[in-house]
C-alpha cells in the first residue's frame, strides 16, 4: 500500500485528498527534504536496484521548493552545501568501485583495463540535445504538478521516456561502434570449442531477497483486491529483482554467448566511467541500450551532473 500511496502522490501530489496541510509547513522545517528542495534526492533515483536507498523519510513538495527558490534568490537560504556533501559522498564511492574493477580486469589482461569513456564517446550534439529537451519537459511536469494539471503532466513525463529512450539507442550505437574498432583486434573463437561447464545460479543477497518478498506480497494483495494488472507488474519486478547479481558488478549472461565468446569475454571487459558496471566488446546494440537507460546509469549521470552544476555556482 505504501508504493501505491508514493505512486499516486507523484501523479496527483501529496494534498490529492486534501488531508496534507502543506500550507502550514516551512520550506525549511526539519522533516522537509532539503536534497529535494535543491532539486535532487538520491532517495528516488536509484529504487529497484542494487543501490535502492529506500523511501526518503522527509517530506518532497513541488510548492515548498519553489518557497525555497523564491527565498534562495534573495540572498535568505542556499543548502547546496547539503547536496554537494551527499553527492560528493556517492561519486567518491562510485569512483572507487570503477578503480577496484580496473585493478581486477588488470590483474587477468592488462590491455582490457581501461575504463570507457561515456562522456567522450557518446556526446554527440545530438546526445546533448536530446538531454536538453528531456530537462525541459521534467521542468514542465512540475510546473502542471503545481497547477495541478494532472493529464499534462503525465503526458510530459510520456514525452520524457521516449526521449531517454531515443537517447539510449543513440548512446548504444555510439559506442557499439567504438566496441567494433576495440573487437577488430581482439583474437577470434575457435571453430570448435571444447564446453565450458554451465555458470553458477545466483543466489539473491538478504537485502535483494527481501526487495522480493515485499514485492510478491504486494502482488498477492493486489491479486486478492481484483487489481490483476497492477498484480502483474508487481510480479514482474520481482522477476526483475531476482535476476540482479548478488555482487554489484553484473554477471554475464551465459545464453548471449557461445562458449568461446565467453571464454574471450572473460577478458575482453570495459567499465563504464559514469555508474562503474561491466560491458563487454561483444555486448549487443539492445544490451548496450539497456545499460545507457537503466536506472543505476541513469542515476549516476544525474548526480555527476548536479555535482558539475553546483560547482558552477560556487
Amino acid at each position: 500500500m505504501d508504493a501505491i500511496r508514493k505512486q499516486l502522490d507523484v501523479l496527483m501530489g501529496a494534498n490529492r485528498n486534501g488531508d496534507v496541510r502543506e500550507v502550514n509547513r516551512k520550506y525549511y522545517d526539519r522533516d522537509v527534504c532539503r536534497l529535494y528542495l535543491v532539486g535532487l534526492c538520491p532517495h528516488e533515483l536509484f529504487q529497484l536496484t542494487k543501490m535502492d536507498m529506500g523511501p526518503c523519510p522527509k517530506v518532497h513538495s513541488l510548492q515548498l521548493r519553489k518557497e525555497y527558490e523564491e527565498s534562495k534568490a534573495k540572498g535568505t537560504d542556499n543548502y547546496d552545501r547539503d547536496l554537494e556533501d551527499v553527492i560528493d559522498r556517492l561519486i567518491l564511492e562510485c569512483d572507487r568501485k570503477i578503480t577496484r574493477a580496473l585493478r581486477r580486469l588488470e590483474a587477468e589482461d592488462a590491455k582490457a583495463a581501461i575504463a570507457i569513456s561515456v562522456s567522450e564517446v557518446t556526446q554527440t550534439s545530438e546526445v546533448l540535445e536530446l538531454s536538453k529537451h528531456i530537462k525541459e519537459k521534467l521542468k514542465e511536469a512540475d510546473q502542471y504538478d503545481l497547477e495541478g494539471k494532472t493529464d499534462l503532466k503525465i503526458r510530459a513525463l510520456e514525452v520524457v521516456e521516449e526521449l531517454r529512450t531515443k537517447r539510449a539507442d543513440k548512446q548504444s550505437m555510439l559506442l557499439l561502434d567504438a566496441f567494433n574498432k576495440d573487437r577488430a583486434s581482439l583474437p577470434q573463437p575457435l571453430p570448435n570449442p571444447p564446453p565450458l561447464a554451465p555458470l553458477p545460479v545466483v543466489t539473491p543477497d538478504p537485502r535483494t531477497q527481501e526487495m522480493i518478498n515485499e514485492k510478491l506480497k504486494k502482488a498477492e494483495d493486489l491479486g486478492e483486491q481484483g487489481l490483476v494488472e497492477e498484480a502483474q507488474k508487481a510480479l514482474e519486478e520481482a522477476e526483475a529483482l531476482k535476476k540482479l547479481p548478488a555482487r554489484q558488478e553484473p554477471a554475464l549472461d551465459s545464453s548471449k554467448y557461445t562458449a568461446a565468446d565467453v571464454r574471450i569475454t572473460d577478458q575482453k571487459l570495459r567499465v563504464c566511467d559514469i555508474c562503474g558496471a561491466f560491458l563487454s566488446v561483444y555486448d549487443s546494440d539492445r544490451r548496450l541500450a539497456d545499460h545507457f537507460g537503466g536506472k543505476l546509469h541513469l542515476g549516476y549521470m544525474q548526480i555527476r551532473e548536479k555535482l558539475a552544476e553546483l560547482k558552477v555556482l560556487v
